[in-house]
């Protein structure tokens, strides 16, 4: 255990930044400090657990659809410079016609950074939300031309969803569990509850008191978008904890360093972990900012990651071979909650403290 680390996560719980979470913290592929903290529920005051599911929000861009990505690649169904309309027909003779799969994926494709579909999805049946959707997105107007502007986009990635199914004739969250989650035993660790419900001997953390659906948030996704409708869910829906995380992201380390490892495509990992183009993004993934990041001052530039709206991030440091998982429940029961903004940094930073990786 790191003793500084978990001094600093007690505070975070007694001081109201989340009410519960789970930090696991490897070095090395050597698991150095995993705790759980808090509660999972403050209704029923069920505890965090080690093994507490999340709703892991945004990490499902670069742990579901850029994994998808990544494997499309490998067997040459999909380039990161192909445009969208040679993909998907539907978008050509639009504006959106010659964006690159790589645009999509750095969030330089001109497009907003969000819309509230959901408040005309659910007047809908739910059979056809599915296709309203992709209309919505085939209309969306573009803010900036393609190439031009970094903008981080949900809509982005719902488009990438779409790719996916068009290419493997299956939904998003289908084709990673029975492809690449299967082939690393973790098909049984992560959960798309919008396609299958989450087991009931599964425990999760609880989310937000939703106004509009006049409900608390468990078991289901949180975000209104992906809740709205089980199609294009490349931005959000994936559930998952810790333990699964870890053996995931250390798949992806292996990758990055060493030709030998087969599980996922050395060439293609290292391609989509580059820092590309004049914003420096790599594909699928975030990198910290040069100020202000929510990794801290320690991490190298080397370093890929992303964080979730529930209270979830990773940062993965390629070069020390560092991986750095925090989920919390830091919307429940609100999502006005922003405290974890200020403690990510400072977590980060103790956590490379203590691992002796300060150095700048």
């Amino acid at each position: 255990m790191l003793t500084d680390t978990h001094h600093l996560m007690q505070q975070a719980i007694d001081t109201g930044c989340f009410p519960g979470a789970v930090l696991l913290v490897a070095k090395a592929k050597r698991v150095v400090h995993f705790e759980a903290y808090g509660y999972a529920n403050l209704f029923d005051g069920s505890p965090m657990t080690r093994d507490t599911v999340f709703d892991l929000a945004s990490l499902t861009k670069p742990l579901a659809t850029t994994m998808a990505f990544l494997e499309l690649a490998q067997i040459g169904l999909v380039d990161p410079g192909q445009p969208l309309a040679s993909l998907l027909p539907q978008f050509g003779g639009t504006e959106k016609a010659g964006i690159r799969i790589r645009d999509l994926l750095m969030h330089t494709a001109g497009l907003p950074a969000w819309r509230p579909y959901f408040r005309a999805l659910i007047k809908y049946d739910p059979v056809i939300r599915g296709s309203m959707l992709k209309q919505f997105l085939i209309r969306e107007p573009l803010i900036h031309a393609p190439g031009k502007v970094f903008l981080y986009s949900d809509l982005g990635f719902m488009i990438l969803a779409w790719v996916v199914e068009k290419i493997t004739e299956h939904p998003l969250g289908r084709y990673i569990r029975q492809g690449l989650y299967r082939s690393l035993d973790l098909e049984k660790s992560f959960f798309f509850p919008s396609l299958d419900p989450i087991p009931a001997d599964i425990h999760c953390a609880a989310t937000e008191l939703c106004p509009w659906r006049c409900m608390l948030i468990n078991r289901v996704v949180h975000d209104d978008n992906a809740y709205s409708t089980a199609d294009l869910q490349g931005h959000a829906g994936l559930f998952g904890s810790a333990m699964p995380l870890f053996q995931l992201l250390s798949v992806f380390l292996d990758a990055y360093r060493s030709p030998a490892e087969q599980r996922l495509p050395h060439r293609w990992v290292r391609s989509f972990a580059a820092r590309q183009g004049k914003w420096g993004r790599a594909l699928g993934f975030d990198v910290p900012s040069r100020h202000d990041s929510s990794s801290g001052d320690y991490f190298s530039a080397d370093t890929i990651g992303h964080l979730g709206f529930t209270g979830t991030s990773f940062w993965v440091d390629l070069e020390r071979a560092v991986i750095v998982i925090l989920c919390t429940n830091r919307v429940h029961p609100s999502r006005h909650n922003n405290q974890i903004r200020a403690f990510r940094p400072r977590l980060h930073d103790t956590v490379m403290e203590q691992l002796g990786d300060s150095a700048r």
